[in-house]
């Protein structure tokens, strides 16, 4: 997984210090990985400023609730089974993304059967990618069974 074809696309701040310590941790180990903070206003709106903000020749992984569940293992071969292509990994405001734009999706992805408030999804997304890239190294992050 090369962090640098990775962006990750969230509508709304972090505003809790610890979130904000942890994302930076990530940030830190996984160098080219780009953040794009979008501004919450409703579904629609924030769908519009999603599109926008998309790159030709981006992926969008949608994160909701219905995606496709993996364990870490299987996530990291999925991650790698998509080659060079560039991934767009949108994470939703309050109210999730709206479904035009998960249907445009070309993955979707579920974190967790739970809900989580935008802030942690960011902060486990971004500890899922660290893992998966340290399983695809054979690094010692990732402790199968434990």
């Amino acid at each position: 997984m090369n962090p640098s074809r990775i962006r990750i696309l969230a509508v709304g701040k972090v505003r809790k210090d610890w979130v904000s310590e942890g994302v930076e941790l990530y940030r830190r180990r996984l160098p080219g990985l780009e953040i794009v903070e979008l501004r919450d206003g409703g579904m629609a709106r924030e769908a519009q400023a999603i599109a926008a903000e998309l790159r030709g020749g981006e992926r969008l992984v949608a994160l909701c609730e219905e995606g496709q569940r993996y364990d870490s293992p299987a996530f990291a071969q999925a991650l790698e089974g998509s080659g060079s292509e560039r991934l767009a990994f949108v994470i939703g405001g309050a109210d999730g993304l709206d479904p035009a734009l998960k249907a445009r999706a070309h993955w979707r992805l579920s974190l967790s059967p739970l809900t989580f408030p935008h802030e942690l999804a960011r902060l486990l997304l971004l500890e899922q990618l660290y893992r998966a890239s340290s399983i695809q190294q054979g690094g010692p992050y990732h402790r199968p069974g434990a």
